[in-house]
C-alpha cells in the first residue's frame, strides 16, 4: 500500500499539534483525518476506517489508554501509534503492553513519525493478507483471491469495514457479480462473526410479508397472525441483516428502516413495545439508487445512511484475468460434489469462455460448470461440454419472424388445417421472438428484460437457456 492510499486518523486535542501533523503528513501523501478526542472516540475512529492511528496519551477527560483499551476490544485492526508529552519509559512501556504497535514523544521528529507509520502501515497489510488468507480456508469464499486490483483493492476495503462492526454498507454491481458474497465475507472476518447472518431478498416478497418478515408482528395484527412472530432484526440482534434488492423495498418501509439506523429499535407490526436492537445492516442492488432517489422511488436520507461505505462490484468481463482462476475453482467444487474426476478445463474451452461477455457474470459462469460437470465425464472438460453461451442460437432472424407471423395469421383467418399444426415450433418461435425483443429493448439486462416481458428473472433466464439465446458476443 502507497502513502497515497493509507488513511491515518489522529487524536489529538491540542489544534496547533493537529495543524502541523497534519500538513506533514499529507506533504507525504498520507490522507490525515483528524480528530479533537471529544465525544465517542472509538465510533469517531472505527467509522474513518484507518489504516493507522496517532493516538493522544492525554486527551480531555480521559487517557489515551482508555482509547486504545476499546479499540482493542473493538478488534480495530489499524496499528496505533501513541504519542506522549513525556519520555517516562514505564508509560511507554505500559502502552505497548496495552496493544500499541509504537510510540513517539513531543515535540514530535517528523522523520521518526514518518518511518514509524510506514512500519504501522506495512504491518497492517501484512495483518490484511493474513486475514484473507484465513478466509480462502474456507471454500465458500475461496474466490476471494483476485489477480484484478480493483478487486484486491474491494477485499481490503471491505476487511476494514468488517473491523468496524456497525458501519453500513451498500454494495452495487451486475447481477451475478458476487454482492451476496461480499456481505458475507464482511460478515465473517468482522466481531459479529460468531452470530448469525441472516439475509432477505426485497424483491421477492410484497410490501405487507416483507415488513412482517423484517420487523416481525403480534398476534392478531392481521388476519392471518395467529401467533407473534419475531422478524430477521430481531432474529439478526448482535449479528448481521443482509437487504439484497433493496432498491425494490416499499416506501413506507424504507421510512421504517431510516428509524431502525437512527435509533437501532423497533416495533412489531401491531406491536407498541420498543425493541432495541444491534444489527448491522449492509444492502445490495443492481439499480442505480442515486436516480430512483432522483425519480422519488427511494428515500435521500435512507440512501445516504444506508451507503456510509460503498462497494461497487465490477462486472466479471471488466476481470478477465480472474476467469482461469473462478473457472478453475468452479471445476473443482463441482467435481468433488459430483464425484468427478475433472482436473482441468481444455485450452479451448477457456478461450471460448473468454470471447463471452458473461452477462449474467460469476452466477452464469458457476451454473454454466456445475451444468457441464453434472452431465459429462472425464479429466478435461471440453467447449462441447462446457456449451459456452457464446455459442448459443443468434436472435431471431427477420425471415424467422415473418415466417411465424404469417402462420399465426393464416391460423387467426383459416383455423387450424386438416393436417395440423407444430405446436411446438409455432409456441416456441413465439416465446423466443418476444424474449429476443424485450431482451434487445433492455441491452440484455436480463433484470429489465424480464419487467418488460412480466416474468421474474429466474423463469426469463431459464427459457433463454431453453432457447440458446445469449448477448450478442464481442471480443473482451
Amino acid at each position: 500500500m502507497s502513502a497515497r492510499e493509507a488513511r491515518i486518523v489522529l487524536v489529538d486535542d491540542d489544534p496547533t499539534f493537529r495543524r502541523i501533523l497534519t500538513a506533514g503528513l499529507g506533504e507525504h501523501d498520507y490522507r490525515v483525518t483528524a480528530l479533537t478526542g471529544e465525544g465517542d472516540v472509538v465510533d469517531q475512529i472505527a467509522c474513518a476506517l484507518p489504516d493507522v492511528v496517532l493516538l493522544d496519551l492525554n486527551l480531555p477527560n480521559r487517557s489515551g489508554l482508555e482509547v486504545l483499551d476499546g479499540l482493542v476490544k473493538a478488534e480495530l485492526d489499524a496499528p496505533v501509534i501513541m504519542v506522549t508529552g513525556t519520555q517516562d519509559v514505564s508509560t511507554a512501556v505500559r502502552a505497548i503492553r496495552a496493544g500499541a504497535f509504537d510510540y513517539v514523544t513531543k515535540p514530535v521528529a517528523l522523520d521518526e513519525l514518518l518511518c514509524s507509520v510506514k512500519r504501522a502501515v506495512d504491518s497492517g497489510r501484512i495483518a490484511r493478507e493474513r486475514d484473507l488468507y484465513r478466509a480462502l480456508t474456507d471454500r465458500r469464499f475461496a474466490y476471494v483471491e483476485s489477480r484484478n486490483p480493483e478487486m484486491r483493492r474491494l477485499y481490503d476495503l471491505a476487511r476494514k469495514v468488517a473491523r468496524s462492526e456497525t458501519t453500513t454498507v451498500l454494495i452495487q454491481g451486475e447481477s451475478g457479480t458476487g454482492k451476496e458474497h461480499v456481505a458475507n465475507l464482511i460478515h465473517r472476518l468482522s466481531p459479529r462473526r460468531d452470530m448469525p447472518f441472516l439475509e432477505v431478498n426485497c424483491a421477492s416478497l410484497p410490501e405487507p410479508l416483507l415488513e412482517s418478515e423484517l420487523f416481525g408482528h403480534e398476534k392478531g395484527a392481521f388476519t392471518d397472525a395467529s401467533a407473534r412472530k419475531r422478524g430477521l432484526l430481531e432474529l439478526a440482534d448482535g449479528g448481521t441483516l443482509f437487504l439484497d434488492e433493496v432498491g425494490e423495498m416499499a416506501l413506507p418501509i424504507q421510512v421504517k428502516l431510516l428509524r431502525v439506523l437512527e435509533r437501532m429499535s423497533f416495533r412489531r407490526v401491531g406491536g407498541v413495545e420498543d425493541i432495541e436492537v444491534s444489527v448491522r445492516l449492509i444492502s445490495a442492488t443492481n439499480r442505480d439508487l442515486a436516480r430512483q432517489v432522483s425519480g422519488g422511488a427511494f428515500r435521500e436520507d435512507l440512501f445516504f445512511r444506508l451507503k456510509v461505505v460503498p462497494i461497487h462490484l465490477p462486472p466479471l468481463r471488466k476481470r478477465p484475468e480472474d476467469l482461469p482462476l473462478l473457472a478453475q475453482h468452479f471445476l473443482e467444487e463441482f467435481s468433488a460434489a459430483f464425484g468427478k474426476r475433472f482436473q482441468r478445463i481444455s485450452r479451448e474451452a477457456m478461450a471460448a469462455a473468454r470471447d463471452y461477455e458473461w452477462p449474467g457474470n460469476i452466477r452464469e459462469l458457476r451454473n454454466c460448470l456445475e451444468r457441464a460437470v453434472l452431465l459429462h465425464e472425464g479429466e478435461v472438460l471440453t467447449a462441447e461440454m462446457l456449451q459456452i453461451p457464446g455459442t448459443c442460437a443468434p436472435a431471431l432472424s427477420e425471415d424467422e419472424a415473418v415466417s411465424f407471423v404469417h402462420t399465426i395469421r393464416e391460423i387467426q383467418s383459416q383455423g387450424i388445417p386438416d393436417e395440423g399444426i407444430d405446436f411446438e415450433r409455432i409456441v416456441g418461435a413465439v416465446e423466443r421472438y418476444l424474449i429476443t425483443m424485450a431482451a434487445e429493448k433492455a441491452q440484455w439486462n436480463q433484470s429489465q428484460a424480464a419487467r418488460y416481458l412480466q416474468l421474474n428473472r429466474d423463469k426469463l433466464r431459464t427459457r433463454m437457456k431453453n432457447h440458446r439465446l445469449g448477448r450478442p458476443t464481442r471480443s473482451l
